[in-house]
């Protein structure tokens, strides 16, 4: 099979060379270039390698940067993966769809538009059809996107309680990796053997996304958004990679500790009957344990292989009076950044939309 030629976009970030780690011998795409700043240009990607928990190939770290430019990537490939920042990815990443380009994206400037899919394919895979609103489609250009990091592992189990037994209220406070500040991030005298309890937007883009995510299409175009009460406090802590997330919630039904478990461990959705090669075979991996999730156990979590770090692992399920609590841990660079991305082109590809 003739692979599909794809870009990686902000080639020198976290999320950039996470885009490079799981796009290496992928069976659908093959990376064409990866592109960057102007002060990257020319050079290879082990000079400005971040990642340190990954040994990438010698024929990937041997890749020049070359300069972001939305014509010459239009002209080479069908795919980009954009780790730009934001406020970078508006213009480029629409220019690129533009030029036919599908971008998918794992930045926030265009995450709230009616015409975009804020995508997770076992919560919302259906929302890919919004696509085909995008003015850039009919030349075979769009955009998808997929959620904050914090967001993302929340979504999935909230997508099945939601589906299965109704939210009322949620309330979550998050405890954020450093990576998820990209790089270099927090300034080491600033967390070390501290918390800082303000990431800016963060706690809006919770409070907003995982409406988009958990709603339906509606028949007048865009997202009839789910509808609940929820409140968000983020904090920023210590730990290299993944989010951990307390949960706090009212169902509008009343499901047994055990039947919350046995939902949650069951879960499946579209990217496990499609097979998509990124899916993890178990999306939610519930653990029983009094201590877990802990993201130095638990952050890689996932099967097969290419799946690692793709897994959202909660514990510690428990009621108190009308409340159902649990602890939630998800690879915040992997599921909630560039494995989010590349998952989503998996879909498209398995929609016939690439």
């Amino acid at each position: 099979m003739t692979k599909i030629q794809v870009a990686v976009l902000g080639a020198t970030g976290n999320i950039g060379q996470r885009f490079i780690q799981l796009l290496e011998d992928h069976p659908y795409f093959e990376i064409q270039g990866l592109y960057a700043s102007e002060r990257s240009e020319g050079k290879r990607l082990k000079q400005v390698l971040r990642i340190k928990d990954y040994p990438f190939k010698e024929e990937t770290l041997e890749k020049k940067i070359e300069q972001l430019d939305v014509k010459t990537i239009a002209s080479r490939c069908r795919v980009a993966f954009s780790g730009l920042p934001t406020d970078v990815a508006k213009d480029c990443e629409q220019g690129l769809a533009d030029n036919g380009v599908a971008v998918f994206s794992n930045a926030a400037s265009h995450r709230m538009r009616d015409d975009v899919p804020l995508l997770i394919p076992e919560v919302n895979s259906e929302h890919i059809k919004l696509v085909k609103a995008q003015k850039s489609f009919q030349d075979g250009g769009y955009i998808v996107t997929n959620a904050n990091c914090s967001t993302t592992g929340l979504a999935i189990p909230m997508s099945a309680i939601y589906q299965e037994y109704g939210l009322r209220f949620l309330c979550v406070s998050t405890y954020q990796a450093v990576s998820g500040a990209g790089y270099p991030g927090v300034p080491s005298l600033d967390i070390l053997g501290n918390v800082v309890p303000y990431i800016k937007g963060e706690e809006e883009k919770m409070e907003a996304e995982i409406f988009k995510m958990l709603g339906v299409i509606s028949p007048k175009g865009g997202i009839k958004n789910a509808a609940f009460d929820m409140v968000a406090s983020c904090a920023r802590v210590p730990v290299i990679d993944g989010h951990i997330e307390s949960a706090a919630m009212i169902m509008s039904k009343d499901p047994s500790v055990e039947e919350i478990t046995t939902l949650l461990n069951g879960f499946r959705a579209e990217p496990q009957r499609l097979e998509l090669p990124t899916a993890p075979l178990q999306p939610i991996i519930v653990r029983s344990e009094d201590d877990r999730p802990q993201p130095v156990i638990d952050v890689n979590a996932g099967e097969p292989t290419r799946a690692r770090g793709m897994a959202v692992t909660v514990g510690r399920i428990r009621q108190s009076g009308k409340y159902t609590k649990m602890w939630v841990l998800s690879h915040n660079t992997i599921r909630g950044g560039a494995g989010g991305s590349v998952i989503n082109a998996e879909l498209a590809k398995a929609k016939k939309l690439l």
